[in-house]
């Protein structure tokens, strides 16, 4: 298995924000109770018509800036979404075209708020093994697309983003990914999902009278899962790597809820300097939070090259994930 490194990050939110003042005119909430709750204070909306494609483009085309490779160059590109432009043909093949990848293969992944740590994890395995030299992972949702706006439990949780890396080889000096473990829990599915639009509720006027076709959730049954989750899998990739919470330049969990990442960083012992907490700008991108998070980690000095960084998610299905790495860009 060869070195695998970092080579490259971009991001991109779409301009037109959505406040909690702004939700106070659409359902029954006010900003103090969405702070105290989530920590989000405002959220990026796409316009009518914009797909998860074209919010990933713009993402992956500064990463492969930043990493120095050209569309040919790409064998492989994942994409982590909950919200393909259609059932198909897949968001992929789709951005495959868009970026001009001409050599690329690739599919989508579906692992909701995990879909970043799985997405970077299958980009890692493909460079690893020698079956391409750069790839592409990206996770990006646009969630605005099925949020119920009269449901003030769902409503004020989500917004749209998108992140992407390229992996490329490592040199023997360089950076690198570490490790990753991922897990998940199929019992946790209906606490969370979308129950129409499938094989088994293709739409019809029944589910979408009924609203079938928007994001549904058991609040308490995935706020505990993900608290008590969070933190297993973080705990359990660093004592496989004999490392402690304190030796970590910088943990990055999902950002859906303020509680859950603070609850996860204090069992590892985190300085509170050396946790990524940005969901109050963008509330919870699914699959696009951790690279948003890295993104402005970077920014504000506190992400460099070489960094030890621990990733983290929990997402609907249930799914679990964490990723260790050495930064490397």
């Amino acid at each position: 298995m060869r070195p695998v490194k970092v080579a490259g990050l971009g991001t991109f939110v779409p301009p037109k924000v959505l406040t909690n003042t702004d939700l106070e005119k659409l359902v029954d909430t006010n900003n103090e109770w969405i702070l105290q709750r989530t920590g989000i204070r405002e959220r990026h909306i796409v316009e009518k018509g914009v797909g998860t494609s074209d919010i990933a483009l713009p993402a992956a085309q500064a990463a492969m800036k930043e990493a120095g490779v050209t569309a040919d160059q790409i064998g492989f590109i994942v994409v982590g979404t909950t919200t393909p432009d259609m059932i198909f043909p897949s968001t992929a093949c789709l951005l495959q075209a868009k970026l001009g990848a001409v050599n690329a293969w690739g599919y989508d992944l579906g692992a909701a708020c995990s879909g970043f740590t799985y997405a970077l994890s299958t980009a890692y395995t493909m460079v690893a093994s020698g079956a391409c030299d750069h790839a592409i992972a990206v996770g990006a949702d646009v969630m605005s697309s099925i949020i119920d706006y009269t449901d003030r439990t769902t409503c004020i949780l989500f917004g749209d983003g998108a992140g992407a890396v390229v992996l490329s080889v490592a040199g023997p000096d360089e950076p690198a990914i570490i490790d990753f473990s991922h897990e998940i829990d199929g019992h946790g599915g209906p606490s969370l999902c979308m129950p129409a639009g499938g094989s088994k509720l293709p739409a019809s006027h029944e589910t979408v009278d009924q609203r079938l076709h928007f994001v549904k959730q058991d609040g308490g049954a995935v706020f505990k899962f993900a608290v008590r989750k969070t933190e297993e899998i973080a705990l359990r990739l660093l004592k496989r790597n004999n490392i402690n919470g304190p030796d970590l330049d910088l943990f990055v969990s999902h950002q859906a809820n303020r509680r859950i990442i603070e609850a996860a960083a204090d069992r590892l012992q985190m300085d509170s300097r050396k946790v990524v907490i940005n969901l109050d700008k963008y509330g919870n991108t699914t699959a696009g939070t951790i690279p948003l998070a890295l993104a402005d980690a970077r920014a504000d000095g506190r992400l460099k090259k070489g960094d030890l960084v621990l990733l983290a998610s929990v997402g609907a299905g249930f799914t679990v994930g964490s990723v260790l790495l050495r930064w490397g860009c």
